[in-house]
């Protein structure tokens, strides 16, 4: 129950993302520098947090030993994952991209056969390859429906190629997001805390938003001060605070499949809190009967998914697999 706990706080926080991505879309700035300044501003802000933990040396020893797979897994747990969100925002309300973005709890749980564990038998050590949490899977469908119900509803007041820009990348995001956090977890063993490797990994990243920033430059010029301001706090509410929150509950729930798919779930908060930041904060945003309709299936869906992982048969799901070392 304490990672679930930690999972809705990180939910509240990420929410922060989508309505300032919103807001500053609709004031002109651009989805490049939502993206980049917010791990560009991540970057000090971790540094400070892990030096006076005295914790980077071992960071650095950490990263100098596999630097390929910390960038490309950052690539995509990061940078894969946070320019699609921003570009979406540009074409979707905040509500509907966070909608959208509980894709992700499907996503999660379609990748848990890319993954396994050692283990010790009476045969010796063998690999473990985790199957698909079909239980989980069930109430995933229902959130899924609520997905497809907000994006009809969305399709009736935007063309197919704008529906089409907002909802195809954050799908990209929500596999990326998942697929990159398990690879770094499962890359460090349980060696860095949260704070260690969300500092890596803005680190392993930065080469994707510096690239960004320079084209942007060229071509556009510097962000204004109020994007900047605005970028400077998505980076620390959602960036910091939420990153470390989300990988800290993932952290204590990797070694159960049905309780990281749990803690993945809780995500789902963040439609109600978008929805509610964006109706107090944006003004001229309008929701749907259907739109709201779909949200309650996607929240619905969340509980019930909770529920089932949380009290449910805990049977193992896992596919014993001799694997050759």
């Amino acid at each position: 129950m304490k990672a679930i706990g930690i999972g809705i706080l990180a939910s509240f926080f990420f929410a922060v993302t989508f309505v300032l991505n919103k807001l500053m879309s609709d004031s002109g700035g651009s989805w490049i520098w939502s993206a980049s300044l917010r791990y560009i501003f991540m970057l000090p802000l971790l540094l400070v947090v892990v030096l006076a933990r005295k914790r980077f040396r071992k960071l650095m020893k950490e990263m100098c030993q596999h630097p390929w797979q910390w960038v490309w897994w950052s690539f995509i747990g990061f940078g894969l994952f946070y320019a699609p969100l921003c570009f979406a925002s540009v074409y979707s309300p905040a509500w509907l991209v966070a909608g959208t973005w509980q894709f992700t709890i499907i996503a999660g749980s379609l990748l848990v056969p890319l993954f396994h564990e050692t283990l010790q038998t009476a045969d010796g050590i063998v690999k473990v390859r985790k199957r698909i949490p079909f239980k989980g899977m069930g109430m995933s469908l229902m959130i899924l429906f609520g997905i497809g119900f907000m994006e009809w509803s969305q399709s009736t007041h935007v063309s197919i190629h704008d529906l089409s820009l907002g909802t195809v990348p954050v799908i990209i995001a929500a596999f990326a997001y998942p697929l990159g956090n398990r690879k770094m977890m499962e890359l460090c063993e349980g060696r860095l805390d949260a704070y260690q490797r969300t500092l890596g990994m803005t680190i392993a990243s930065l080469p994707i938003w510096l690239i960004l920033s320079l084209y942007q430059i060229v071509a556009h010029g510097l962000p204004s001060a109020n994007q900047s301001l605005q970028a400077f706090i998505v980076a620390v509410f959602s960036g910091v605070i939420a990153t470390v929150l989300f990988f800290t509950a993932t952290d204590l729930a990797k070694d159960n499949v049905q309780q990281l798919a749990t803690v993945e779930a809780t995500q789902s908060g963040e439609v109600v809190f978008t929805l509610i930041g964006e109706l107090l904060i944006i003004a001229g945003t309008k929701i749907s009967i259907g739109g709201l309709v779909g949200l309650c299936f996607v929240v619905i869906g969340m509980v019930l998914h909770s529920f089932i992982s949380t009290h449910g048969e805990r049977t193992s799901d896992n596919e014993t697999i001799q694997i050759p070392s």
